[in-house]
């Protein structure tokens, strides 16, 4: 499989994982079996991607852009995601708050894991896992003066 094809497959695996593999069949109207083939390595399924309708789908539900962002890398683009995703809204104050920035890290370190597995993290994966970097670290220190505020 040519290496374009391999980088796709790892993330269209990625994406589904990020989701959740139920949620994923749900979400695309695709059985589990299906949506492996999309990502598998073997010869038989080199020809077999996600359909995009499915891969905007699932990317609506999952925590980070997994395959537009490879398609992206792939051309040398370089997005902005700068958008703060939870997975509920703004009401249960800190304990909410720290949840989804434990799972927010979680993602980040997921991402991370993803860049170094071929031993090599790109120029734009580095600048991509920094510019999240940033963004947590600004969100502990909204956090951490919201926290002043409230205690006076």
């Amino acid at each position: 499989m040519p290496a374009p094809g391999s980088y796709l497959k790892k993330h269209t695996e990625a994406l589904v994982k990020d989701v959740g593999i139920e949620a994923a069949c749900a979400l695309t109207g695709k059985s589990k079996a299906t949506l492996g083939r999309y990502y598998s390595d073997h010869e038989e399924h080199s020809d077999r991607f996600m359909p995009v309708d499915a891969v905007a789908a699932l990317e609506e539900a999952a925590g980070y852009p997994h395959v537009t962002s490879a398609l992206a890398e792939l051309r040398g683009i370089t997005l902005s995601f700068d958008e703060r995703r939870r997975n509920q809204e703004d009401k249960g104050g800190v304990n909410a708050d720290v949840i989804a920035l434990s799972q927010r890290f979680a993602m980040l370190m997921g991402e991370y894991n993803q860049s170094i597995e071929d031993g090599i993290i790109t120029i734009n994966e580095a600048k991509r896992l920094l510019k999240e970097t940033l963004a947590l670290q600004q969100v502990l220190l909204d956090m951490k003066l919201h926290l002043e505020d409230e205690s006076g």
